[in-house]
């Protein structure tokens, strides 16, 4: 099996165990959210040497540690699980509960800021997409956070999230086209 360039971050032993079964790479371990300098200077010399990918549990504390990390190292690229992809028996959320498959899909999956000029999505395309206040946004932004493999958000994180992919405006519509068909199929 082909080692993946990239260094992945994750936020425990266990997530390493998980990710060594999916695929041959190595990883930087942050110790939960006890992201500490010294770890973030691994993780900058990691991103300058071979790059990074950033696969934390698809929770509160984990995007809170995809957050400083991204803010702290630039260029990350990011890999997202789904909540009930990482969802264990004892109802506790990670990537140590996730299946091998899904992890692959997840890396191949990470996305990258572009630099590419792209038309910017309104916090009106949003509303008029159904995806901020009304019945029914929440599990909409579900599906989109599928299809757009940028993981769920909240109302307030989509715009930023969207933002910090640079998704084009015309692959935002094309997954909400999607949506909708889904819905009226039933």
């Amino acid at each position: 099996m082909k080692k993946i360039k990239e260094i992945i971050v994750v936020e425990g032993k266990d997530d390493t165990k998980a990710i060594k079964k999916a695929v041959n790479a190595d990883t930087i371990e942050t110790n939960g959210s006890a992201l500490n300098k010294e770890t973030i200077e691994k993780i900058k010399l990691a991103q300058q040497t071979r790059g990074v990918i950033i696969l934390t549990d698809p929770d509160f504390p984990g995007e809170k540690i995809r957050k400083t990390i991204d803010e702290q190292v630039p260029g990350c690229k990011h890999a997202f699980l789904m909540k009930q992809d990482a969802q264990g028996k004892n109802k506790d959320i990670g990537v140590e509960n996730a299946v091998p498959e899904t992890i692959k899909k997840a890396l191949i999956g990470a996305q990258i800021m572009q630099e590419d000029a792209f038309e910017e999505i309104t916090r009106d395309d949003l509303i008029a997409a159904g995806l901020i206040g009304e019945i029914g946004s929440s599990k909409r932004r579900e599906v989109l956070g599928k299809l757009l493999k940028i993981g769920y958000t909240n109302g307030k994180q989509l715009h930023k999230r969207l933002m910090m992919f640079q998704i084009s405006k015309e692959k935002f519509l094309a997954a909400v086209a999607i949506i909708q068909q889904e819905e009226q199929n039933g």
